[in-house]
C-alpha cells in the first residue's frame, strides 16, 4: 500500500472536515461525526503556520469536547482529545501552559484506557503522555522549540534531514510520535465512517 503524500492527506482531511461540518448541520448530537470533525482538524493542524495550527487545535479540542458531552465514555474521542492536548502543549513555549495541556492529555489517555482496557495504543499514549513534560523541556533546552515553531508544517521532514544531532533526534521522536498517533486515530476513524473518496486534484 502506497503511503499518501502530504498533499493527498491534506486533501483527504479537508474533505472529511467539510463532510463532518455538513453532517453536523443535520445532526449536531452525533458523537461519531464530532469525533471525525475533531480528528480532521487535528490532522489538518500539521499543515498550518504556528498561529493557524494552534487555532485549529483549539477548534479540534472544542469539537471533541462537544462529542464527549454527547457520549462521555467514547474511548476513541477521549484518546483523540488527549492527542490534541499533547500537540497543543508542544506548540507552547511556556512550560506552565504546556504542562496544563499535558496534564489534561494524560487524564484523557487514562480515561480512554479505562474504557477500553488492554488497548495497546491507549497504553502507549498514556506512557508517552507521562513523558511529555520532560520531552518539552528537552526540546526547548536545546533551542528547538522556536526552531520547530518557525518551520511550520514540515517539522517531520526537516527533522529527518537533520537527524544527526541529539536534539534533532529528540525533535524527530516527539513530532514523529504525535503525527503517528494522530494519523492512526484519524485514518481508523475515517475508514469506519465509509466516507466517499475526495475529489481528484485539479
Amino acid at each position: 500500500m502506497e503511503i499518501p503524500s502530504d498533499f493527498d492527506r491534506a486533501v483527504f482531511f479537508e474533505h472529511a472536515r467539510e463532510t463532518a461540518e455538513a453532517a453536523y448541520v443535520v445532526n449536531p448530537l452525533d458523537a461519531e461525526n464530532l469525533t471525525r470533525w475533531g480528528g480532521a482538524l487535528l490532522e489538518l493542524s500539521q499543515f498550518q503556520t504556528l498561529p493557524d495550527s494552534k487555532k485549529m487545535l483549539l477548534d479540534a479540542i472544542s469539537k471533541l469536547e462537544e462529542a464527549l458531552m454527547v457520549n462521555p465514555k467514547k474511548h476513541d474521542t477521549l484518546w483523540c482529545l488527549g492527542n490534541a492536548n499533547i500537540s497543543y502543549g508542544f506548540l507552547s513555549p511556556d512550560q506552565g501552559e504546556a504542562g496544563g495541556y499535558f496534564e489534561k492529555a494524560s487524564g484523557y489517555f487514562q480515561q480512554a484506557a479505562d474504557e477500553d482496557p488492554g488497548n495497546e495504543l491507549y497504553l502507549k499514549a498514556l506512557e508517552m503522555g507521562a513523558r511529555a513534560p520532560e520531552l518539552h523541556t528537552e526540546l526547548h533546552k536545546h533551542g528547538l522549540g522556536q526552531q520547530t515553531m518557525d518551520t511550520g508544517p514540515s517539522t517531520s521532514s526537516s527533522a529527518k534531514k537533520t537527524k544527526n544531532s541529539k536534539g534533532s533526534d529528540l525533535k524527530y521522536d516527539i513530532f514523529g510520535w504525535i503525527i503517528l498517533a494522530v494519523g492512526i486515530v484519524a485514518w481508523v476513524g475515517f475508514a469506519k465512517s465509509h466516507l466517499p473518496p475526495p475529489p481528484p486534484p485539479q
